[in-house]
Order: structure tokens, then C-alpha cells, then sequence
């Protein structure tokens, strides 16, 4: 909450963001995790505590931003709303990028809550006289045309063929019933699959043209608005349940239940959950009892694309290839940075952000250094993150390498700990027994044989979680430093054992795991970096223009 509550007051100090808004930061109650679903209860709660009846007059953004980011861990210490992008002077990050995008909303809402997430990003093109409007009663959701394949990773609506045509750039319809990460076949059967013609109109899956250019779409989720009828509901809901304590997905348990072809089927389908509690099938089942025949209204928007960067992979590609989203958004390779001898340093599909390159080093294709400062005799590799680090030692990082600094606060001292990673290491997986660690992968390794090259004892003291999780996200692997640099060299070192199969003994340092960063991180500190950096580029750029 401290982290948030720092860059947004800074942001308002420096003139970033929109005036005249009233900006609020809240955390989950303590306890159980309860998912976006009980945060979107939890947040009705706080708004009626703190402006009490008035609140239901009210038009608000929420932007679910919390999570652990395991699988962009440079966003978990500091926030993914707060994920910096490659374009801006200073550089935007999403939070900027969110209220960029969703400008033109307010002035054509009723009050009522529009529901959003902190690393996805919603580009489309609607014509002149066509607006999008959040103003129909129950909720409403803006769907975009995917391939199939994305519709399994996300929400898939089942449209009303007879209010929906595909015509145009925006339609207003209404949604039959709602999918949650459905597979092809389940698509097809409930008829969710449409025809998309080269000019982008539709016809139903049953009516194919002989046109090559012909392809197979479904519409997916992004956001959605509920009116405060709803909301009051929701939140009388919350208020009876005595404490909430299973994760409900905002998406998957809200949606599911809406439009005429709902069943409360879904309500004991588990597959997509990722911890089971016993409660959760009884709550599914109150809110579809609560929501059942509420009406699902969609704006389907045709010349859309949606674009998720929540993991390493889809970051480095959005960030650093051709990508679309590179192309809309003019993606730079360097967003307010500094560095000499460009075309020696830096390769065109990098990515550079508010970081300091000395000259003499070199960044690889298609990697990512953000808020970092790097040294002149440090060769980074090919499709690598970098990120909150100084390197200032003579190095070659190998290819595709995650690393990630924390300011962290122990016994009232401020010390540093380095995270690093192959960036498609896998944070979120655990076993349960101390047996099955050498199905662990750090960096293509088993984990087994790293613990072995570091000198560490396999143990129930390895991992931070007790005997619960036993996984890279819970492992006690990482050394506590005095300083920001020496916590980076004693990584990459570790990095460097386990790419050339050799001993590098970690003894006598204090180990802690990514959860146990996380938990120790010092705010104040990390900030106080990234803000440094930001002065010395202030102050070479004056230099610069006071040279000339």
C-alpha cells in the first residue's frame, strides 16, 4: 500500500496525472486470499465507509493492480500499475496509459463502477459519429475479435444473433451467456464461433463464404461497467457473508452467471482454479442465484485488439519485437535514457527506460533495462530483463536472464538482494515434497543440482513457505548484500555456476526468497534509486542543451 500511495502522490506532485480526481489506494483485508472478485466486494465496501449513500453517484475506475506478478516479477515490489513503458518524456507507465485510454469514458456514463486490470492494454478505432456509452442498466462489456486460441485464455461471449450483425466498427448487442477460458469444442457447441470477412463484417458460423480471406473469431473479454443497482446488490452480498474466504474472480464468478442462457453449472467446475477452498462452490452459488437473469450487455468493438503483459514473455515481445502494440503505441528503443556511441550500444529491437548505460558496455537484441544503471564493461545478452540494478563490474550476462534488485529493510538496516532468473523460469510452480525439488528448473538446471554448486542444504529451512509451497518463488536462494552492486555481482555469479556447471558457495550469507524480498522490501529506498536516476538524466540533458 506504501508503494502505491508514494508514486501516486509523486506523480501528482510532478503534474502526471488528471486533477480534479479523487484517487484512492486499497488493500484486501487481512486474512485469505479472496481474487478480484472479493476486492471489487471489498472496494464497494470501503467507498460506502468512506463517503457513505453518496458513493452510489459516483463514477469510478477500478483497476485491480495487487497479485504477486510471479510471472513479471519486476512489477511485485512496486506495483504492475506502476510497469513503466517504452514511450514518454519522463516515461509513462500503465497507470498513464489506462486513464489515456479510457478518457472519453466518463462524460458518456452513468455513475456506476467500470472494472479493469493492471496489465492489459485495450486499443480500438471507432467511426466519427460512434461512441461507447455505459449507460444500460446490469452490466456491460466491451469484447474485441480474437482467434480461438485466445479465447481459451480468457472470457468468450455468446452474442445474440439476432440483435448482432458484425457490421461496423461498434455494435451495441447483448450476450446469450458468458464462457470462462472455454476450450475450441465448447466454442463451437454453444455457438460462439463467428466468420470474419476480409471487411470485416460477420456471418454466422453456420453461413461460410468461399472467400479465402475468411477466418474463424470469437469476442472476447476486457473490461466492463456495472451500474450501482448492481453494485448495491453486490455489495448487500458481501455484507451477509460473515468472511470471505476463497478467491472469487471478478470474470469468471460475476459473468458467468448473467444473460438468458446462464446455468449454474459452472459453479462446481474448479478446473481453472488455482487453490480450491471448500467455500467457494457455496459462494459461486449465492452470487448466480443474486445475478441470475441480470442482462449482459456487450459493445462489440470490431476494429479492436486486446493486448495482455503480464508475463515475461508477452513483455519482451509487445516491448521489443515488431509487435502490433509496438507499431500503435510508437514503442521506442529508448524512452528517457542516456547513453553514448548508440549504434555500438544498442541494438534496435532493445528496449532502454529511464536507465544509464556508460559507454563501452553493450545490450543485446530484444532486451529490456529499465531503472537500471549499467557499467561500461557489461555485455548483456540476447532477450534479457534488467531491471532496478547497477552493474558496474565487468560481465557478460547470458542470454535470456531475469534479473531484478530490491532495496530490502533488515533489523532497521537497508541492505540489497538480487533476484535472477531464466525469464521462462516458472515462479508460480510448487510440489509438495522436498523429493520432487529436482523438478524445480532454475535456468534449465534442476534446482537439485544448483542448490548443490551453492553449497546448500536441502532442508524445510530452504523454503520460505513452510512445507506448503516448495517452489522458485519460495526458495531461500538469494544473498542479502550491503550494497546494491555487490548484490548483482554475488547473483550473476550464482547465474554463472549453474551455466558453466561450477561451484560458486554461498556460505555465510543470509538468504532470503522472492516472497521474503517482497515481505522486507524497502519502498523508500527503491524509489529513491529510480529518482536519482531520474535527476542525472535531468541534469546531462540541461548540461547537454546548455553545451550546444
Amino acid at each position: 500500500e506504501l508503494a502505491y500511495r508514494r508514486q501516486l502522490s509523486a506523480k501528482l506532485g510532478r503534474g502526471e496525472l488528471p486533477l480534479g480526481v479523487r484517487y484512492h489506494v486499497f488493500v484486501d483485508p487481512p486474512g485469505p486470499k479472496i481474487g478480484n472478485g472479493g476486492s471489487t466486494l471489498h472496494v464497494l465496501r470501503c467507498l460506502e465507509n468512506l463517503y457513505g449513500d453518496t458513493w452510489t453517484s459516483f463514477i469510478v475506475l477500478l483497476i485491480h493492480s495487487g497479485g504477486y506478478s510471479q510471472r513479471l516479477p519486476n512489477a511485485s515490489a512496486l506495483g504492475k500499475i506502476f510497469t513503466a513503458l517504452p514511450f514518454g518524456d519522463p516515461v509513462y507507465q500503465m497507470l498513464e496509459l489506462k486513464l489515456a485510454m479510457y478518457i472519453d469514458f466518463p462524460s458518456h456514463m452513468k455513475p456506476g463502477i467500470l472494472i479493469t486490470c493492471s496489465d492489459d492494454i485495450e486499443l480500438y478505432s471507432t467511426g466519427v459519429t460512434e461512441t461507447i456509452t455505459f449507460d444500460r442498466p446490469g452490466f456491460t462489456a466491451l469484447a474485441h475479435p480474437s482467434d480461438l486460441t485466445v479465447g481459451t485464455t480468457h472470457g468468450v461471449f455468446v452474442l445474440d444473433p439476432a440483435s448482432f450483425s458484425g457490421k461496423g466498427g461498434l455494435e451495441y448487442t447483448s450476450c446469450h451467456h458468458f464462457l470462462h477460458k472455454p476450450d475450441i469444442e465448447t466454442m463451437r457447441q454453444r455457438g460462439a464461433v463467428c466468420v470474419r470477412r476480409s471487411c470485416s463484417q460477420l456471418c454466422s458460423s453456420g453461413d461460410h463464404s468461399d472467400s479465402e480471406m475468411d477466418s474463424e473469431c470469437v469476442y472476447t473479454d476486457s473490461i466492463f461497467y456495472i451500474d450501482h443497482s448492481i453494485a448495491k446488490q453486490l455489495l448487500t452480498f458481501y455484507k451477509q457473508m460473515d468472511t470471505l474466504c476463497c478467491e472469487i474472480d471478478a470474470y469468471g464468478d460475476f459473468l458467468q452467471a448473467l444473460g438468458p442462457g446462464a446455468t449454474q453449472d459452472y459453479t462446481k467446475n474448479t478446473s481453472n482454479v488455482t487453490k480450491e477452498e471448500s467455500q467457494l462452490v457455496e459462494v459461486r452459488q449465492k452470487l448466480y442465484s443474486l445475478l441470475k437473469g441480470t442482462s449482459l450487455n456487450v459493445i462489440v468493438l470490431n476494429n479492436s485488439k486486446f493486448y495482455h503483459i503480464g508475463t515475461t514473455q508477452e513483455y519482451l515481445f509487445h516491448f521489443t519485437s515488431d509487435s502490433k502494440l509496438k507499431f500503435e503505441l510508437d514503442l521506442l528503443s529508448e524512452a528517457f535514457s542516456i547513453f553514448s556511441d548508440k549504434a555500438e550500444t544498442l541494438d534496435r529491437s532493445a528496449s532502454i527506460i529511464q536507465s544509464i548505460l556508460e559507454p563501452g558496455c553493450f545490450i543485446g537484441p530484444g532486451s529490456i533495462i529499465e531503472y537500471s544503471r549499467i557499467g561500461p564493461e557489461v555485455l548483456v545478452g540476447k532477450n534479457c530483463i534488467i531491471s532496478g540494478s547497477y552493474i558496474n563490474l565487468k560481465v557478460d550476462i547470458p542470454s535470456n536472464c531475469f534479473l531484478s534488485s530490491l532495496s530490502v529493510k533488515i533489523d532497521d538496516q537497508v541492505k540489497y538482494a538480487s533476484m535472477v532468473f531464466g525469464v521462462e523460469d516458472d515462479l508460480k510452480k510448487s510440489v509438495k515434497l522436498l523429493s520432487d525439488i529436482h523438478s524445480l528448473q532454475f535456468f534449465g538446471a534442476s534446482l537439485l543440482e544448483c542448490l548443490d554448486l551453492w553449497g546448500v542444504q536441502v532442508s524445510n529451512q530452504l523454503f520460505s513457505s513452510g512445507n506448503t509451497q516448495l517452489g522458485l518463488w519460495t526458495a531461500r536462494i538469494f544473498p542479502v548484500c550491503s550494497s546494491l552492486s555487490e548484490s548483482v555481482r554475488m547473483s550473476l555469479n550464482m547465474l554463472n555456476s549453474v551455466k558453466h556447471m561450477s561451484a560458486f558457495k554461498l556460505n555465510g550469507f543470509q538468504l532470503l526468497s522472492v516472497e521474503e524480498m517482497l515481505t522486507y522490501k524497502d519502498v523508500e529506498d527503491m524509489l529513491k534509486f529510480r529518482n536519482q536516476i531520474y535527476d542525472e538524466i535531468c541534469l546531462q540533458r540541461q548540461k547537454g542543451k546548455s553545451d550546444l
